[in-house]
């Protein structure tokens, strides 16, 4: 491709900000008549950087850049105005075909060596930071509950991809944070549906254990659900001897653990924005019924899978009385609702802590391992550990602004 007959200027704009800078720069520019082929600018600390690349102007380029040389000294910025070559243009053009992505770094602060860790990956591994964003609001410097977002568009060839995320996984052994690599496309900025475990993921606690303390078998079920969570036993023979230690169990007992057991911190935060932007909601739970029926009532969740615990005469019967919703079930759950609601699995997102939401997490667009045993952080592609489940948002590419407090 060339640009005949036509000079290509690539304008640069740095100092302090004020009021009205790009109108003053554009008019100069509509007066000569160019044509805008790219712009961009960004503002930190109320200094500013602006860049258009500009054609057309032939031979008043000149003029231009006197012109612009005065603007200058008026705004008090520094301005540059370096010809580009039509050669150069072609090949500014042809790095759209680069795959493109986004690293998220998340947490309660992050600081120059994460970064400096983070930036050393992607460009040891060929790739380019194209743009930086903080997502977070700006904090005062005495905070008691900080929380820090940064999203960075990086590009490169695609054969390098997961090579480059595995490393920049590694590093959320390193520093209290976490990282997300996702692909920036159609589907990243159109998701319609997530999808949550319940225990230990919207609540804090697993409602069988609460249970069992309750009939005074917790330390077997405990056990027992922690070799299920790591993935050393099979869930459905797991599920069935935890539920069968608790019978007998008054039925009173399902009240008193929906009284005490707490959301987790950001959920409340989460499911109402995601409401609020039109997302579909979903718990996919190895747990019971009752409580889901309680979040969904209390948060407007959608859809609900999850067992349904035997209560006869007022005892719990130590049985279940559907299908057990195990890993695969709620991976087949997960593709029926996409399905009804007529989206593509790419356009889900996936939320679990355990061995048993690997499934689910592995066929969504985005899965989540949240606060997850160690086993699933190191299967899923994504993992917060760092902040509340609200932050979630972030993985969105939603800013603190856009998100009621």
């Amino acid at each position: 491709m060339s640009v005949p007959d036509s000079r290509i200027l690539l304008i640069q704009v740095s100092g302090q900000d004020r009021l009205g800078l790009t109108h003053a720069l554009t008019q100069i520019l509509a007066r000569h008549q160019v044509r805008i082929l790219d712009i961009g600018q960004a503002l930190i600390h109320d200094s500013v950087a602006l860049g258009l690349l500009v054609e057309g102007c032939n031979s008043t380029c000149d003029l231009l850049r006197d012109e612009l040389a005065r603007a200058a000294g008026e705004l008090e910025v520094r301005i540059t105005a370096a010809s580009v070559t039509p050669d150069e243009y072609t090949r500014w053009v042809g790095n759209q075909v680069k795959q493109r992505y986004l690293v998220t770094l998340l947490g309660r602060t992050i600081d120059a060596t994460q970064v400096a860790a983070a930036s050393e990956i992607i460009t040891r591994h060929g790739w380019n930071i194209d743009r930086i964003e903080r997502l977070s609001s700006r904090m005062p410097l005495e905070c008691s509950t900080p929380r820090t977002c940064l999203e960075l568009s990086i590009s490169g060839q695609h054969k390098e991809e997961e090579a480059l995320r595995s490393e920049l996984m590694r590093l959320t052994a390193q520093f209290d944070s976490d990282i997300a690599f996702q692909h920036d496309n159609a589907f990243r900025r159109t998701r319609r549906l997530v999808a949550f475990d319940m225990d230990s993921t919207l609540i804090q606690a697993e409602v069988i254990d609460e249970l069992a303390r309750i009939a005074g078998v917790g330390e077997q079920v405990a056990r027992i659900t922690e070799s299920a969570m790591r993935g050393e036993l099979d869930f459905q023979q797991s599920f069935r001897k935890r539920v069968g230690l608790l019978a007998g169990l008054d039925a009173s007992a399902l009240e008193q653990v929906i009284a005490e057991v707490p959301l987790t911190d950001g959920a409340e935060r989460l499911i109402s924005t995601l409401r609020t932007l039109g997302y579909k909601t979903a718990i996919l739970s190895g747990g019971f019924t009752f409580f889901g029926r309680h979040l969904q009532h209390k948060l407007g969740i959608d859809y609900l899978h999850a067992n349904e615990l035997e209560i006869v005469d007022d005892k719990v019967t130590g049985q279940v009385v559907s299908e057990i919703v195990d890993g695969q079930a709620k991976a087949r759950h997960l593709r029926a609702i996409a399905e009804r609601e007529g989206i593509s699995l790419e356009q889900t997102i996936a939320v679990g802590d355990g061995a048993n939401d690997l499934p689910m997490l592995n066929i969504a667009g985005l899965g989540v391992a949240f606060r997850a045993k160690p086993i699933v952080r190191q299967s899923a592609r994504h993992s917060i550990s760092a902040l509340g489940l609200d932050g979630i948002l972030y993985l969105l590419g939603l800013p603190d602004r856009d998100v009621p407090a």
